[in-house]
């Protein structure tokens, strides 16, 4: 079905009590209540820097593209942030939206038509696409297979829906160790910040309580939907018992993720205009030779499983 839904953005407690029960329930309640500020919140952007961030990860899993694939998918594809920049880097010709959440679907087809791409969009179900068989060249995902309570399911889903030949590409999956120092640092950060701003020479950095309340709810709720967490290994082995071939994962961020995770906390535990432009090129710039290190230093002296980010990608056989 097409996607024109005017979602609630504020769940309520009772709605987030029912979603402990009910994942996929959670899903929906959690993007759809973020999906308004989630480019704000994540700092997604449409132009050079994310479309150079997109494509980067897309050659740093798939290799470089031989060709644009005329026909992309996303899968979970949320705002839009990883096709429609892949689109715009010239990777994808014409595109196609899906995410349980119709509120994301709704704000990635506005981003598309903002930026005036050939884009259509349906609220999908991973576990059953609803596109016909072989209908795709490329199917795509940023930060959606964590999300997935059958994930076996989905991956014949997408081997079904890929044209022979046709390949797959997940970026942003958390890893087991990257998620467990992950969320102990915007643990720190949160506690640290939000305590701190209470004292008096600090209270003009300290947000509203009701906006730190239900940023907590929205935390409450992000606990639920974040369901799995990988080894690249056992990822590479579930995507190919779905009959993949040419499977393989890599991993990226360790130093950088080490300071972005306290970066992104710090961010959304301070009123926004406190940072300005020089606080955004800092943490950008910072994050960049962080990167920088990770890849051409660290990734050849440490496991790959220490990395926080997972990058998965493989093909339909021809």
């Amino acid at each position: 079905m097409a996607a024109d839904p005017t979602p609630n953005p504020h769940a309520t407690a009772e709605e987030v009590q029912a979603a402990y029960a009910d994942p996929k329930l959670a899903n929906v309640l959690y993007h759809d209540w973020e999906a308004g500020t989630y480019d704000e919140k994540w700092s997604i952007s449409y132009d050079e820097r994310c479309i150079d961030y997109a494509t980067g990860r897309f050659h740093a899993a798939a290799g470089s593209a031989d060709r644009p694939y005329e026909k992309v998918m996303e899968l979970g594809s949320g705002t839009g942030f990883f096709l429609l920049n892949l689109m715009q880097g010239g990777i994808g010709q014409k595109g196609y939206v899906t995410d349980l959440s119709p509120g994301m679907v709704e704000v990635a087809l506005r981003n598309a038509r903002n930026l005036g791409l050939d884009v259509a969009g349906r609220v999908a179900d991973a576990e059953r696409i609803p596109y016909d068989d072989e209908s795709f060249d490329l199917v795509v995902g940023h930060a959606v297979l964590h999300h997935i309570p059958d994930l076996p399911t989905a991956f014949r889903e997408v081997r079904r829906v890929l044209k022979p030949g046709g390949r797959f590409v997940f970026a942003g999956e958390p890893t087991r160790v990257g998620d467990r120092y992950a969320r102990k640092l915007g643990h720190a950060t949160w506690w640290l910040t939000t305590n701190l701003t209470k004292l008096a020479p600090l209270r003009d950095w300290r947000r509203p309580q009701e906006e730190l309340d239900e940023s907590s709810r929205a935390a409450a709720l992000e606990a639920v939907v974040d369901l799995h967490t990988f080894d690249p290994g056992e990822l590479e082995t579930l995507a190919r018992d779905s009959g993949m071939v040419d499977v393989r994962a890599v991993t990226e961020e360790f130093a950088a993720a080490l300071f972005g995770w306290p970066v992104r906390t710090f961010e959304a535990a301070v009123p926004r205009e406190k940072l300005g432009f020089g606080w955004a090129m800092f943490a950008y710039r910072t994050w960049q030779r962080l990167s920088w290190l990770d890849e051409r230093v660290l990734s050849k002296v440490l496991p790959r499983e220490v990395f926080y980010n997972v990058l998965i990608s493989g093909r339909k056989p021809a």
